[in-house]
């Protein structure tokens, strides 16, 4: 779903974003907000879901249903943006529109 222009590859970035960046989260998740100054690259985002999440078959279901929403809300990001996306094991229950909700309440948060 998200493009690998838009994909945090490296393990450097996580950390940068992990460091430096600001966090607001919920039950279901906390996300990781890295504002910058390059432009040269487009805004991009990575996910942590640890083994705490459930099995490999429910902690790939958490991250589809989470890249699908980040795709979603691509255009809203500016250039050079790095968000990283740590799932908490209440994310396992949630459906598709309580992961939606939860990434809207941090955004809020992050830009309040």
């Amino acid at each position: 779903m998200l493009p690998g222009r838009n994909r945090i590859h490296q393990g450097d970035d996580f950390r940068r974003v992990f460091r430096t960046g600001r966090r607001a989260g919920t039950k279901h998740l906390v996300i990781h907000f890295l504002s910058t100054l390059d432009e040269s690259h487009a805004p991009r985002v990575g996910f942590v879901v640890s083994r705490a999440v459930g099995n490999a078959v429910v902690r790939n279901r958490v991250k589809r249903r989470l890249r699908a929403i980040l795709h979603t809300r691509l255009p809203e990001l500016g250039i050079g943006d790095m968000i990283v996306v740590r799932a908490l094991p209440a994310a396992a229950d949630a459906d598709s529109a309580q992961l939606s909700r939860a990434v809207d309440r941090a955004f809020e948060r992050l830009a309040g």
